[in-house]
């Protein structure tokens, strides 16, 4: 089980204003979190959807992160090579048999994550993005622990606790927030692969699909 570690990383420019970063509930996030949930956030079509968005872009020996996640990681029944989760409430993360490891972390207070450049072939996170105050940071985190050709894969719908969503995602339409993740992870130095909009059921899904920019040769 990984701890407490901490990396220095350079900071990114600013994605967000303060303005923009605001929460109608600005009281300690790891608070808001510390019951656990086992409820799931989109609906069953969402899911299977990410799931196999998660089969098209990952391989059998690849190393996954899955990031602000809880006590299901919708990832396909493959071999992976490790998988590591984070989240902010340790029973989830502990109910979820498919993380090899994993660990607590309060993004908004702390961006680092305590891995080597270059840890992941693929970064997931799903249904938690609206959440970040400072997606400069962390999505700079993110790139940083991606292989050379790692993929990132942010999914997201319309639902969210709109007490702890930030302005920014909370005044956007579904496009406009796919644009912000868009922007996130262009500011973090990777190209935009694919941007998803269907509605496989009843929930909306959305995700952007990004991968490290080729080097110059």
């Amino acid at each position: 089980m990984v701890r407490a570690l901490f990396t220095v990383e350079s900071q990114p420019p600013v994605v967000l204003s303060d303005r923009d970063r605001a929460k109608l509930d600005p009281s300690d996030d790891g608070a808001f979190y510390d019951a656990p949930r086992f409820v799931t956030h989109a609906d069953d079509a969402f899911l299977t959807r990410l799931t196999a968005l998660y089969d098209s872009v990952t391989a059998p020996g690849d190393r996954v992160f899955d990031a602000m996640g809880s006590w299901v990681s919708h990832l396909p029944d493959t071999d992976y090579d490790r998988v590591v989760g984070h989240g902010l409430n340790e029973a989830e993360l502990a109910e979820n048999d498919a993380l090899d490891e994993w660990f607590v972390r309060d993004f908004n207070a702390d961006p680092s994550l305590p891995f080597d450049d270059g840890s992941f072939d693929a970064v997931c996170c799903a249904l938690s993005v609206q959440y970040l105050q400072y997606p400069g940071d962390v999505f700079a985190a993110f790139a940083r622990v991606l292989a050379p050709d790692g993929v990132l894969v942010v999914s997201f719908t319309d639902r969210m606790f709109p007490t702890k969503a930030v302005r920014a995602w909370r005044d956007a339409p579904m496009d406009g927030r796919a644009d912000l993740v868009a922007g996130y992870c262009r500011n973090a130095g990777l190209d935009v692969e694919t941007v998803v909009r269907e509605r496989p059921g009843d929930d909306p899904f959305y995700a952007v699909v990004a991968r490290h920019a080729p080097a110059d040769v």
